[in-house]
């Protein structure tokens, strides 16, 4: 079974996080909650408190085959602050691994090095912060191993195109009409 983590930093956008998470797991793809700030609960930008399922400082992020990043304010500065995120994003990447953001959290990525010549799409008014990237307006932009989207609004299709790029399209196909998406 495949294996991802999500990185929660104190601001997250609940929504973007918690459906990924959710498609994830309903994909049957393993999904893990990681507190950036090794605390057992998270508290996001609208004052929802998550309990992780892990803490960053005692994850082994070999056993990880993709690295999720939800957007949100502070959120995703926080994410952006953060050395150890932008190290572990290079890591995956260049061991050919999935690195995806939603919302204003693709701005790590490019922060990271990640988007140079990659088509990557972010929340509207933030697309100058995609340095090196071909910037699109599509909700959800795949690119090899790197997935973005563009906000709130577009977190099921996000999190559908994780699924199908982890199992392929019949998964995603079928999970869609699961939740009745586009229906």
């Amino acid at each position: 079974m495949k294996k991802t983590a999500v990185l929660f930093a104190t601001g997250f956008e609940e929504v973007e996080a918690l459906t990924v998470v959710d498609l994830l797991r309903r994909g049957k793809i393993g999904c893990d909650m990681i507190s950036l700030e090794d605390q057992d609960r998270v508290t996001g930008s609208h004052g929802i408190g998550i309990y992780m399922d892990a803490k960053f400082s005692e994850t082994d992020f070999s056993r990880y085959d993709g690295v999720i990043l939800p957007g949100g304010m502070p959120g995703t500065r926080n994410l952006a602050a953060d050395s150890r995120v932008l190290a572990l994003l290079r890591s995956f990447a260049g061991e050919g691994k999935l690195t995806a953001a939603i919302c204003a959290a693709p701005t790590v990525l490019a922060k990271a090095g990640l988007l140079a010549g990659k088509k990557a799409v972010c929340y509207p008014g933030m697309e100058d912060q995609l340095t090196g990237a071909k910037v699109s307006y599509d909700p959800v932009a795949v690119d090899g191993t790197v997935i973005t989207s563009r906000g709130l609004g577009t977190a099921i299709p996000f999190g559908l195109s994780i699924v199908q790029y982890f199992t392929g399209g019949e998964r995603a196909e079928a999970l869609s009409a699961s939740v009745v998406y586009g229906k």
